[in-house]
């Protein structure tokens, strides 16, 4: 009786060690750890031959049947397969080569000069140090399969555990990759690449992050809540103060310089190298958001809101400086960067001005390019009285008006 071929349905749920004939010496390898491979056996000038053709993730079923026909057409001929792969395989290895921790140590190194700051490129090298050299750091680029970013992404349940970490990972092993295929070290299709690839093999990202929203306090609230952070004094509350009167971003705030600042125009000016979009911002300044600056003018300082003095280097406040604050406040219910969400509620339910006012106060992108393309100011006048509308509603003085 004839053994039935396997099915693709059998390949992709097979989980027993062992050795699986597909028929004409083609069979399927299940591993001790499960993973799978297809081996074709064969016999030459009297010798038996074990060739491997590649993992399931990366050679189907119909595909192992392709290769097995081939050499077994050239084992016809008198050609043995094997040898000629490791011939293919000596002549790579005598070629130029890169491992993936070299290549990423390259990468690192040309693009750093481009990223924003230097904590960007410590975050990349302690990725690939901590979730990829162990596992392909010394293996060379150009042998990099599926099947190894699939059981990196896979150790420790690393993909469904911290999603996004591991999502960054992927990412970053895609740049490299991309990078050694552009310089000739490898060819072929990027294997960590997740559309039309691994998107198919791995969950998708969106149902397994669940997404954290900032505790933010309701604008209801912020009256009695400036009043008591008014009665606190130091540095890091008046940092606090201005950040809730000027809806920005703490490192924003904390990095804040006073050349930036134009008090007779009444307007901060941060320099795109220090925004998240990496486009300069202009933000008009309160009457209220103007006294906080000048509580703070009469220190000799670069920095509006300085912290310590670190070998002889002037440095800003840190970021829990700024929390402290609101957990001497016994507010740990709530964040700073929360009141962004505060003042962006505050626009859409108690006034009239129109959405995209509301979010070039935040330094948000507006829409698409093309409507990008046609507003080309940043509608400064409107958030000036934006700006001194909600001065005016936290500090309980008066109700908005738009």
């Amino acid at each position: 009786m004839k053994r039935p071929r396997l099915t693709h349905i059998f390949v992709q749920k097979a989980k027993a060690p062992g050795l699986y004939g597909d028929g004409l010496g083609l069979y399927l390898n299940v591993g001790a750890t499960g993973g799978k491979s297809w081996i074709l056996r064969y016999m030459i000038q009297g010798k038996a031959r074990s060739m491997g053709l590649g993992g399931v993730v990366d050679v189907s079923l119909s595909l192992a049947r392709e290769a097995a026909a081939r050499h077994r057409a050239a084992i016809k001929q008198g050609t043995d397969p094997l040898e000629i792969k490791l011939a293919n395989k000596a002549k790579r290895q005598s070629a130029v080569t890169i491992t993936f921790a070299e290549a990423a140590k390259q990468y690192i190194d040309t693009h750093k000069p481009g990223w924003k700051n230097a904590k960007h490129g410590d975050q990349w090298a302690n990725t690939i140090k901590a979730y990829v050299e162990p596992h392909i750091g010394r293996i060379d680029v150009a042998q990099i399969e599926t099947t190894h970013i699939i059981n990196l992404l896979e150790n420790d349940a690393l993909w469904t555990s911290k999603n996004e970490t591991a999502t960054r990972v992927r990412g970053r092993i895609e740049k490299v990759l991309d990078w050694t295929t552009v310089r000739g070290y490898r060819n072929g299709l990027n294997p960590a690449r997740w559309k039309g690839h691994l998107d198919a093999l791995l969950v998708a990202p969106a149902k397994i992050q669940k997404t954290t929203h900032f505790a933010a306090l309701p604008y209801s609230q912020t009256t009695e809540f400036m009043a008591d952070l008014k009665a606190m004094a130091g540095t890091a509350a008046r940092a606090v103060e201005f950040t809730i009167l000027t809806a920005g971003r703490s490192g924003e705030i904390r990095g804040a310089r006073w050349d930036e600042i134009d008090f007779e125009q009444k307007l901060w000016t941060i320099p795109g190298s220090r925004m998240k979009m990496a486009k300069e911002h202009r933000v008009p300044l309160s009457d209220a958001a103007l006294a906080v600056l000048a509580n703070m003018h009469a220190q000799e300082s670069g920095l509006v809101f300085p912290g310590t003095i670190k070998n002889g280097e002037e440095r800003p406040l840190s970021d829990m400086s700024l929390t402290a604050v609101l957990r001497r406040m016994k507010r740990t219910d709530i964040t700073v960067h929360g009141f962004r969400s505060t003042f962006r509620d505050w626009t859409a339910e108690q006034t009239d001005y129109p959405r995209e006012v509301a979010e070039m106060a935040l330094a948000h992108s507006i829409g698409n390019q093309v409507e990008a393309a046609y507003r080309r100011g940043d509608l400064l006048e409107k958030r000036k009285q934006l700006m001194a509308d909600w001065a005016a509603y936290i500090s309980g003085t008066e109700k908005a008006t738009a």
